[in-house]
């Protein structure tokens, strides 16, 4: 599965293992400049990994910017059009994940490793994009556990 942090400027990008358990940061791309623009890009770049790993895209997970008591903000319409214009694109399923607070976890992940703010600001939206995409499998497995067996 593959995991997007949208941006205004940055798209963070992550994967899952195989198994759908574990989720890691991969890269950062420049954000197009429309969600069009940006969803093409990310097909680039995992086309380009893909040369390296054939494993298709089994999915993408694309979080979804909310304020703290739930309501859109000006970037939740540009993620939902971002996920729209993904699922055209890579022809795949596009679930969105709620993002609260996942950029001030990848800063704080990040600075118990890395001391230099440049660097952490250039790992930070891939970062956040192996956040979401992990609360996103953590999701999926408890709605597993909690479902009876058939």
């Amino acid at each position: 599965m593959l995991g997007v942090d949208c941006g205004k400027r940055r798209v963070g990008l992550a994967w899952s293992d195989a198994s759908g358990v574990l989720a890691r940061a991969w890269k950062t791309i420049p954000a197009g400049a429309t969600p069009r623009a940006t969803a093409a890009a990310i097909k680039a770049a995992v086309e380009a990994e893909s040369s390296i790993d054939p494993e298709p895209v089994g999915a993408i997970v694309v979080g979804l910017p909310r304020r703290l008591n739930g309501d859109d903000t000006d970037q939740t319409t540009v993620a939902r059009a971002l996920a729209v214009a993904l699922r055209e694109l890579m022809e795949t399923d596009v679930h969105l994940q709620d993002e609260r607070l996942t950029s001030v976890e990848a800063e704080s992940r990040l600075a118990v490793r890395e001391r230099d703010w440049r660097l952490r600001k250039a790992r930070i939206d891939a970062e956040a994009a192996a956040i979401i995409l992990q609360d996103y499998l953590d999701g999926q497995a408890r709605a597993g556990e909690a479902s009876p067996p058939a």
